[in-house]
């Protein structure tokens, strides 16, 4: 674990302070409440106020609220576990329908982050869990969420002398080649992955969109390769697109008619 930062540490305790009582702050109170120097409180309360995540109070000099920034951050924690709510909900539809374990994922920086998942009843089931981080170039639902950015950001994250790490000897390691690979999956709207992140495992994944059209997650359908063929690949792709399109409806997506 790393070294933990001071001046964030005193940032955030002065943030938690504006949890208790009537919400609001003086300069003072920071001081007496967490013991902390004058000049620091006057320092971390300034840059504080710089970045909206507090203001001063109308009419009380000198006394601060919250700012508009710790709600805006609120709300993307509350639109992320909505996400994961309606995902396991969905996800548990399509593995009902499949018997195949279903994964929803979200893209966070190079990697990819299971936020839901459904296990199949077979016997032979997939070895993930939500939470479970992999590279993101690895696995169908990251390849379908790095082919959804834009060229510039997908250039920032994976330049073309990044080195990509391989989970099987079938992973893609060549930025160019997974640039490649990443202008089918948007050509066709759906990313397959055979056997790159896990040796006996074959997946496929369909985009999910939020209310703007911004795809905020992936939906995948991982298969044993004992059960794998191109006729099953064929049905899944369609499933996934399907449950892929219910859950973006369930965020607020309209396709085009």
């Amino acid at each position: 674990m790393g070294r933990l930062v001071p001046a964030v540490t005193r940032a955030l305790d002065i943030l938690e302070l504006f949890l208790d009582g009537d919400g609001t702050l003086s300069a003072p109170d920071i001081v007496r409440r967490l013991q902390l120097p004058r000049t620091t409180v006057h320092e971390l309360v300034t840059t504080l106020a710089a970045r909206s995540y507090i203001v001063p109070v109308p009419g009380q000099p000198g006394r601060y609220r919250l700012g508009v920034r710790p709600y805006q951050l609120g709300s993307r924690y509350a639109e992320q576990l909505d996400l994961a709510a309606e995902g396991q909900q969905v996800a548990r539809s399509v593995a009902e329908t499949c018997d195949e374990t279903v994964h929803v994922a979200i893209l966070e920086g190079t990697d990819v982050i299971y936020i839901a998942k459904v296990d199949s009843t077979h016997a032979v089931r997939m070895v993930s869990a939500a939470g479970r981080r992999l590279p993101a170039h690895c696995t169908s639902v990251g390849k379908m969420l790095l082919a959804s950015l834009p060229e510039p950001e997908l250039a920032a994250r994976v330049p073309d002398g990044a080195e990509l790490v391989a989970m099987t000897p079938n992973s893609i390691t060549d930025p160019v080649a997974l640039r490649a690979a990443l202008a089918g999956i948007r050509q066709r709207g759906i990313a397959v992955e055979s056997r790159e992140s896990n040796p006996d495992v074959s997946c496929v994944a369909a985009p999910v969109r939020d209310r703007t059209g911004q795809v905020v997650a992936a939906l995948s359908i991982s298969v044993p390769m004992i059960r794998w063929s191109d006729e099953r690949r064929a049905e899944l792709e369609q499933l996934a697109a399907k449950g892929a399109a219910e859950l973006s409806e369930r965020l607020g997506h309209r396709s085009a008619a």
